[in-house]
């Protein structure tokens, strides 16, 4: 039996570190502001790495630092870049023999800048196929799942993997993305009161409630009504929130020499399920969680600085009561 199974992307991931560019300000773009280039013109890059990425398959990571035993079930293409994933996955101690092999590896070419936030262009290859054809729902034996944001035809079935776990006893920690987020009421009510884990950044926590991410307390409040679990809110560069229903724990960020934000929401929610499934103490997991993210926004890639073997640094935890 595993102790862990995940779920979610596994891409292949370009970082290009950019020389000749201009950030503009205007309203036409969604954030405000735009990466531009001189059109007809060839544009430098300092610096090309490539890394494995995923959700699915950076928490798998993070599970087998930690000596679980783990496997990731999924996608990739039959392609260089699935081979290249797939190596990393076994190299890493992660079992593959759930994952399936089909069309098209995801793909992200991330654009980055000494200052400047960093752009992703992403190609939803493979992990977008699979669907409910496609699970090994026999051969899913494990202790907990771990649902990074699914989309596609495996978004889709996000209801049919949680309901599953619910049916064998297995516990669930559900970081939903976009689309999840767009599945109407009931549905995701129905998703939510058998989720062990809940893990939102701040945008989808008020995206999920209604409510500003502002009112902490408040969102917590019409969260803990909605699922009986843990929730948790991250919040960057200042820290974490986690409620267990009964009180508010805050969880402070740790000075780091950033490199790479790329991966660093799925380091602490694996790392904060890491130290759960060992310990069940919650300070302990905030603490394990905001580490593991540290180390890898130090690193370049998503996988290369997560933790390995619970050896860390130890942040500040504020208990508050609801």
């Amino acid at each position: 039996m595993y102790d862990v199974v995940t779920f979610g992307s596994a891409t292949w991931d370009l970082f290009l570190d950019l020389e000749d560019f201009k950030v503009i300000e205007d309203d036409d773009f969604l954030t405000g502001e735009g990466l531009c280039f001189n059109l007809g013109s060839k544009v430098e890059i300092e610096e090309i790495d490539f890394f494995a990425g995923g959700g699915g398959t950076n928490t798998a990571v993070t599970f087998a630092n930690q000596d679980l035993n783990v496997a990731y079930c999924g996608s990739v293409g039959k392609d260089f870049a699935g081979r290249e994933v797939a190596e990393i996955l076994k190299s890493r101690d992660v079992d593959t023999e759930l994952q399936k092999v089909e069309e098209t590896t995801n793909h992200s070419v991330i654009l980055t800048s000494e200052g400047e936030e960093r752009t992703i262009l992403a190609y939803r290859g493979a992990s977008e196929v699979l669907n409910e054809v496609d699970i090994p729902w026999n051969d899913l034996k494990t202790k907990w799942f771990y649902l990074a944001p699914l989309s596609g035809e495996l978004g889709k079935i996000t209801e049919q993997l949680v309901e599953h776990a619910h049916q064998n006893n297995i516990k669930v920690a559900f970081n939903p993305g976009s689309s999840q987020l767009d599945f109407n009421k009931n549905k995701m009510n129905d998703i939510l009161e058998k989720v062990e884990v809940l893990i939102l950044n701040q945008e989808e926590a008020a995206k999920l409630t209604g409510i500003s991410y502002e009112k902490e307390k408040e969102i917590f409040k019409e969260i803990d009504r909605l699922c009986p679990g843990i929730a948790i809110m991250t919040k960057g560069e200042e820290g974490v929130v986690v409620s267990d229903g009964n009180s508010l724990y805050y969880g402070d960020p740790l000075p780091a020499d950033i490199k790479d934000k790329t991966g660093a929401g799925d380091a602490f929610g694996s790392g904060f399920v890491t130290a759960l499934i060992g310990s069940q103490d919650l300070e302990y997991a905030v603490q394990m969680g905001i580490a593991n993210a540290t180390a890898c926004l130090e690193e370049k890639g998503a996988k290369n600085g997560l933790l390995e073997q619970e050896k860390f640094r130890k942040t500040n935890v504020k208990k508050v009561e609801l």
